[in-house]
């Protein structure tokens, strides 16, 4: 009986075929991989993009190995979804198209997508894109969708409620910063959200504040998740951890008040990376955030693929 009931299992989960793929930006060759699950029928798609910082399309950076991305895709290809994810420019297989710090804008992470986009949409093997952002990959996945109508669905993953300007200064003020410095914070900021750059930043606030970031910073200060979000017209889901340190139920409930067809799921003990994690302690998130072995939330898989299935 068991025997059987490992091959009606076996028999039951489809083949999944990994395929390495590239796309050129015009501005260098960004690195990707398809996961395609073998079946009679064609698939849905998503483009997975990851979050900030030096991100893979597995989920990993030099500071830490989860795995997130590479099992959320792996738990979507046994739902019989497609995936395509990929190394942001400057990062592990797309690292010769990196750009030098002061000439990095966040539109070209948008325009990035837009690309992988365009890629999925000429396939016929697919019934519909749908894109997923993740954390920072949230707002960029959305700017994204602004233009490409092909795009069927769109969920947000631990996406940012509110802009970044404002996400900085709070962290300032968690720090318990001095009222000074967090006033110096925020005349930087203000002058950036303006559009200029500020020459003459204090040596304690470089490594947020450092001239080759500040173009950067203005481009990426522009836009407002909640009125990005609230300009998509296609379905949108969107996605928070309960026990999530970096990002809190109360980004995605901005998200939800200003996008009120939305579909909000909250998931029981989710953290950042996508895995349960029973303490929003720092040491145990840490220790979750560094082992590349656990699973991600099942629930989350579940709720992704009834969501991409429901709208393709």
């Amino acid at each position: 009986l068991f025997l059987l009931c490992t091959s009606l299992a076996q028999a039951a989960a489809p083949t999944v075929l990994q395929r390495p793929i590239d796309l050129d930006t015009g501005q260098g060759v960004l690195h990707g991989s398809l996961l395609l699950p073998q079946q009679a029928t064609p698939p849905p798609v998503v483009l997975i993009i990851a979050g900030s910082g030096p991100t893979d399309m597995d989920g990993n950076n030099p500071m830490m190995k989860n795995n997130s991305l590479k099992f959320l895709a792996e738990g979507l290809a046994q739902k019989g979804i497609a995936s395509l994810r990929f190394d942001k420019r400057g990062i592990a297989g797309s690292a010769a198209a990196g750009k030098e710090e002061s000439k990095l804008r966040f539109e070209d992470y948008v325009n990035d997508v837009t690309g992988w986009i365009d890629f999925l949409a000429k396939d016929k093997r697919f019934t519909g894109i749908t894109v997923a952002g993740h954390s920072e990959g949230s707002l960029i996945g959305m700017l994204a969708c602004q233009s490409r109508p092909k795009v069927k669905s769109f969920i947000s993953i631990a996406g940012a409620g509110s802009p970044a300007y404002e996400i900085i200064e709070k962290q300032v003020a968690a720090q318990m910063m001095p009222e000074s410095i967090r006033k110096e914070v925020a005349d930087i900021n203000r002058s950036l959200r303006n559009g200029k750059e500020v020459a003459q930043v204090p040596a304690y606030l470089q490594a947020l504040f450092r001239p080759s970031v500040q173009p950067y910073l203005i481009s990426w200060y522009k836009y407002n998740p909640q009125t990005v979000i609230a300009s998509l017209k296609m379905p949108v889901l969107i996605l928070q951890g309960k026990n999530d340190i970096q990002v809190k139920e109360e980004d995605a409930m901005l998200l939800k008040k200003a996008s009120p067809k939305a579909e909000l799921v909250l998931i029981d003990k989710m953290n950042h990376v996508l895995k349960d994690c029973e303490s929003i302690n720092p040491q145990q998130q840490m220790a979750v955030y560094n082992n590349p072995s656990l699973p991600v939330n099942a629930a989350l898989i579940n709720a992704i693929a009834e969501f991409i299935k429901k709208n393709k």
